[in-house]
């Protein structure tokens, strides 16, 4: 996060982890109608990626830059002189029979996007394709068994927001199933730290699931995604990829609500792409259709005439703090604010700040218990942005789509923590400036709560 190492990050740029998730997930999401149908994938836009990252790349697996090194030897001699998939998986298992060391942790550390993908799909497909995804440059059976059962626990997740590695037992060979339950025993009964060797794609399994599990009893949803990840990254050694690993499961348990946002803030990296569009492509990979031009979350404007008049661009004063001002959806169109926390779906195009300066958070205004993950998490993460961005010096807008209920909320939060009172005697004095406010009843009963 503050960015330096012996390959020279900027601050929040993430890493070779990320970076290769990418083109994998790109090359998915042009081939959602043939996952859909049950066809093979064809790979070769995903390699080809990995090939164009790996010229500039401050860091890649020695494993994994051999193979491309090679699978680019390979495709000299062709017309176009790109490699194809064929080429790396020839590469791929030539440089396990040549070294006979074909376990590093480098294909691991990038498969979720292959369970997003997968999601709608039976099980038995998605272990296949963890495993065609590994062979491009892993394949050596613990790695390709290690996607697999991550894959799988993913996807598990995902559909039912419980952790668990074992879910994907069945679909490795039997005569390794005792293998992996001892592995993940042993991660169970450790700490990350106990796997120093996890360069080795099987400590950094254990590693990354003994942080999930280690830190699994004290917390749950947004603390436990925190909890774990600073045990992953504790254990030391190859510690971006370890958090990798775990980060992708923790994710799909708890969903973007639980990542905090000074987390989010100003995470990029190759290709030039934000936390914002990490999110667009999850999403879109998790829908199983491929992208939709013109949607949330990629659409530029984003159109709540429907709901209130466009030309509703007035604001309020923030009670507590002149600095803050309150608004609709529509006052994203004026001036006079330098940083901006929304509380509802905006386009890429509404907002006029820098990238860092815009905080997002996932809320709907119900009162329905599935309809918000983690309530009280975010309404207080929305609240902290606001009092981060005041201590930067600069004027903030909070708004939703009416402000009637979420921005009230966040608004009444924020005045707690200035003037020092309770959320409810906040919530009275954002009502002089906001007659109308009237927070849902499950936001009430946070505002109650802290």
């Amino acid at each position: 996060m503050i960015g330096g190492g012996p390959f020279g990050f900027a601050p929040a740029e993430w890493t070779d982890d990320t970076s290769m998730a990418i083109p994998l997930a790109e090359c998915l999401l042009g081939q959602a109608d043939a996952v859909a149908a049950g066809e093979p994938v064809d790979w070769t836009p995903a390699v080809r990626g990995w090939a164009c990252w790996a010229r500039d790349a401050k860091d890649a697996g020695s494993q994994t830059r051999a193979v491309i090194s090679a699978a680019r030897r390979l495709a000299s001699g062709t017309v176009d002189g790109e490699p194809s998939a064929a080429d790396f998986l020839a590469a791929s298992a030539a440089h396990l029979e040549r070294t006979g060391r074909g376990g590093g942790n480098g294909s691991l550390m990038r498969t979720a996007p292959v369970a997003l993908a997968f999601l709608a799909r039976p099980e038995a497909e998605l272990a296949r394709a963890a495993a065609e995804a590994s062979a491009l440059t892993h394949t050596d059976p613990d790695v390709v068994d290690a996607c697999v059962l991550w894959c799988l626990a993913i996807r598990h997740a995902v559909l039912t927001g419980e952790l668990g590695v074992r879910v994907g037992l069945p679909f490795v060979d039997a005569d390794r199933v005792g293998l992996w339950e001892e592995r993940i025993a042993a991660a169970e009964t450790s700490r990350p730290a106990d796997f120093s060797n996890n360069g080795w794609v099987v400590e950094a399994f254990q590693g990354a699931w003994s942080a999930i599990t280690s830190t699994a009893a004290a917390n749950e949803g947004p603390a436990h995604l925190r909890a774990a990840l600073e045990d992953a990254v504790r254990g030391g050694r190859d510690t971006d990829t370890v958090a990798a690993i775990a980060g992708g499961l923790l994710g799909a348990a708890y969903g973007l609500s639980s990542v905090p946002f000074e987390w989010r803030r100003r995470l990029h990296g190759w290709p030039g792409l934000r936390a914002l569009d990490l999110q667009r492509i999850g999403m879109e990979l998790g829908r199983g259709e491929g992208p939709r031009l013109g949607e949330w979350p990629a659409v530029k404007r984003y159109d709540y005439s429907d709901w209130v008049s466009a030309s509703a661009t007035d604001v309020v004063v923030h009670p507590a703090d002149p600095g803050v001002l309150l608004g609709a959806a529509a006052a994203l169109q004026g001036d006079g604010y330098d940083a901006v926390v929304s509380l509802c779906r905006v386009g890429t195009a509404d907002v006029k700040v820098a990238p860092e300066d815009h905080a997002r958070f996932w809320l709907i205004d119900s009162a329905l218990a599935d309809s918000n993950a983690h309530v009280e998490f975010v309404l207080r993460d929305a609240a902290d942005a606001v009092a981060t961005f005041r201590a930067e010096g600069k004027r903030v807008l909070l708004h939703c789509v009416r402000m009637e209920s979420r921005t009230p909320t966040v608004a009444a939060l924020y005045g707690a923590k200035v003037r020092g009172v309770s959320a409810v005697e906040a919530l009275e004095e954002v009502r002089s400036v906001l007659p109308a406010a009237s927070p849902n009843r499950a936001f009430m009963e946070v505002l109650r709560h802290v």
